[in-house]
């Protein structure tokens, strides 16, 4: 399951609005490095479309994972407030709704309703990838990780939002689309005047 589906089942639609207004766009080469590996961040983003990587230096660098439509990024840091263990590099050209970390964390503490939802879904994310770690240990090399979970593997409290969840991202991106072509055809007449 897509991390932004644990974010979105827990929230709720002011909690959504409340990110797209405070949140900005960033359309993001391929090649760009997002998170680097010790350094702090200053920035939450959700990938809304292309691809990134994550990978680690104990590793020489290598890929553990791939990231798509729906990964979100830099969560850890929010929850432990450490700096990333892991570099993210968009590998192809990649667009993400981006939320600065001073207003969120401004939110989280003025918003004991949104705190506690965020931190909830933040915890169910990790708690699950940690039960598919473990699952995989004592069988060789894991494959690379994947946002992709098993929806079984879930609570069924949890599944019953999955849809809503669904719907919420889905509703996200249209708002966001329609703000390109509003954009878009400004810049056109714009440029007719």
């Amino acid at each position: 399951m897509k991390k932004v589906l644990f974010l979105f089942s827990e929230l709720d639609d002011d909690d959504i609005d409340w990110m797209i207004a405070t949140g900005y766009r960033a359309e993001v080469p391929a090649g760009a490095i997002l998170i680097t590996e010790n350094q702090p961040i200053d920035t939450l983003h959700i990938l809304l479309d292309g691809t990134l990587t994550v990978s680690v230096s104990a590793l020489g660098g290598q890929v553990i994972a791939y990231l798509k439509s729906g990964a979100v990024v830099g969560e850890m840091s929010f929850a432990d407030s450490r700096p990333p263990s892991a570099t993210v590099e968009a590998v192809e050209d990649s667009l993400l709704l981006s939320i600065p970390r001073r207003q969120l964390l401004e939110k989280l503490e003025e918003d004991q309703g949104f705190a506690a939802r965020f931190y909830r879904a933040i915890a169910i994310f990790l708690s699950t990838r940690l039960r598919g770690t473990v699952k995989y240990l004592g069988y060789g090399t894991p494959p690379l990780m994947s946002e992709e979970s098993s929806v079984d593997d879930l609570a069924p409290e949890i599944i019953d939002n999955v849809p809503l969840a669904k719907a919420r991202f889905d509703w996200l991106l249209r708002r966001l689309k329609d703000f390109d072509a509003a954009v878009i055809k400004n810049d056109k007449l714009s440029h007719i005047q």
